[in-house]
Order: structure tokens, then sequence, then C-alpha cells
């Protein structure tokens, strides 16, 4: 038996949701009730790398790899409403707080597109800062797979989703 989304009314549509997020957040997929994008591409990563995620709180860095290096991790799922590739706000870059930005780029079904490891100086060379959101914005646009020292990770953040 297939749900039929089309035929439930908002309300139904919005419980459903909660609901999923609730069981992606018990099975440790998402560690919040944000938007899920975020919290997925962690998941992958640390998954994909065995990196120790930090608390919720950690300020900027999301993840530990045994070596020791930081990794903030960032994501965009762009969609046919909003194709947009622009992650989220990095907060403090000219601070540092990271060694490398991991970042993914999800298809609408949050399938992995493509997955890069960017050293933390190309971020910084590459980000501009934005003063009413006192942040930076970065774009993972396809170009930044072709930077020196950029690793291409989209193989293995594509194995951790199974």
């Amino acid at each position: 038996m297939r749900l039929q989304l089309s035929s439930l009314a908002p309300p139904e549509l919005l419980r459903l949701h909660a609901s999923i997020g609730e069981e992606l957040r018990n099975r440790g997929i998402v560690r919040s009730s944000n938007n899920p994008v975020g919290d997925f591409a962690e998941y992958l990563f640390c998954k994909a790398f065995g990196w120790t995620q930090a608390g919720n709180s950690a300020k900027s860095a999301d993840a530990l790899c045994s070596a020791g290096r930081l990794y903030q991790v960032k994501s965009r799922r762009p969609t046919r409403h909003n194709s947009s590739r622009q992650l989220s706000a990095i907060r403090d870059l000219d601070k540092g707080g990271f060694d490398y930005l991991a970042g993914v780029i999800f298809s609408e079904d949050y399938s992995v597109e493509r997955a890069a490891i960017i050293p933390y100086d190309l971020v910084l060379a590459n980000a501009s800062y934005v003063e009413r959101t006192n942040s930076w914005k970065f774009y993972l646009r396809d170009s930044v797979w072709d930077w020196p020292d950029v690793e291409d990770v989209t193989t293995q953040v594509r194995a951790a989703c199974d």
C-alpha cells in the first residue's frame, strides 16, 4: 500500500513531517528539529570518515577526525524552486575555528550529488563577508572541485547513505 500524499490535508501532511523528523532523530540521523539537510550532511560525513560529531553548541566546528583536524560541515539542497548553491552562513570565518570545510550538494530527493573537502584557506579566500548578517557566504559551485587541494569525496559520502 502506497501513501497518497496528495490526498492528505495540510495538517495531516505537517503531522507526518513531524513524525518523520522524530523518527530520523530517534535513529541518530538528525540531531535537531531543524531542517534536516545540515544534520544529514554531518551524519554522512562522520559515517563516511569515522569523524566524531562536535556537540550542538560547538561554535565553529561540526566534526573532529582522529588526527585532530576540525571540520565545518555545510550543505545545500537545490530544488526546482531554488537552485542556489549558497551554503548556510559561516560565522567568524576570519577567526578560524576549523581546518576544512566539508561540503555536500544534495539532489532534491536527498541523494548525494557532489561532496568535497576544502581547505580553510581556500574557503576564506573565496567567501564574502555580509555585514548585515555578520557572517560569510560561500557558494559550492562546480568549479570548487577544480581548485588545488580540494578533495572530491562524492563516492565516500554516497556510500555512507547505505
